[in-house]
């Protein structure tokens, strides 16, 4: 039994490089499209904001010399694609969902509108939302946090490869201790890396909690929907 009704996941684009080099590696499309299937038949409501670092990074193409209003759009994009796959892969499984872009593109996709973005998580469909804020110099992080205080989220669930928030980072100290629960500001006094600073901000004024989780790990995510103890809660 599911104990949420309406949740934001935040992927990576980086995530969806499984083991490609480059691009979108299909087996990793298909295990995160199926687990959100899976909770989406539990009775959960689903948005989803995707990264495009896979493709193109707006700061990356800043430090190489681009214009960065021109490299954030052009990061922006890299999240169309990158929602484009997701949405065929979920047509594949015959799941219903709906793309949404924060700039205009039809026939790409729609562009965003709360009220029929609300009708579509009513009537079951998965909602993948694109193309950031539609405004440079906010991260797809950001996006996830207005997204979610926007459709009314219980919980801001941000997928990662680790298992939770820790004191360091783990992949570097083994001494690094890992949080159950952790105070927003908590997280603040201890200067701990998890969302930018205007994503956190967010959500902590609209009091909407964040879990980080590892969404590398199947069925990780059914086990966090139904209840059980995966990840760190980060909440007031």
């Amino acid at each position: 039994m599911a104990i949420y009704k309406r949740i934001l996941l935040k992927l990576s684009g980086e995530s969806l490089l499984g083991q490609s080099s480059q691009g979108i590696d299909t087996a990793q499309l298909e295990s995160f499209t199926s687990q959100v299937t899976e909770i989406r038949n539990m009775g959960v409501q689903v948005g989803l904001v995707i990264g495009g670092g896979n493709i193109f990074r707006g700061l990356s193409g800043a430090k190489a010399g681009y214009d960065r209003v021109k490299g954030d759009y052009m990061g922006m994009l890299a999240t169309v694609i990158n929602g484009l796959a997701l949405q065929s892969s979920f047509r594949q499984s015959n799941t219903p969902s709906r793309l949404f872009t924060s700039i205009r593109m039809e026939p790409v996709a729609e562009f965003w509108h709360r009220d029929k973005v609300v009708e579509a998580l009513d009537a079951g469909e998965v909602c993948i939302f694109s193309a950031g804020t539609g405004n440079p110099f906010f991260t797809t992080d950001t996006t996830a946090a207005l997204r979610g205080v926007e459709i009314g989220a219980e919980m801001l669930l941000k997928g990662t490869r680790v298992d939770g928030v820790y004191s360091a980072d783990p992949e570097k100290d083994p001494e690094a201790v890992r949080y159950d629960t952790i105070t927003f500001d908590e997280v603040i006094a201890r200067n701990l890396k998890i969302m930018d600073q205007t994503a956190f901000t967010l959500c902590k004024e609209n009091n909407l909690p964040i879990m980080v989780f590892d969404m590398n790990t199947r069925g990780n995510l059914k086990r966090l929907i139904s209840g059980e103890k995966i990840g760190t809660i980060i909440q007031k």
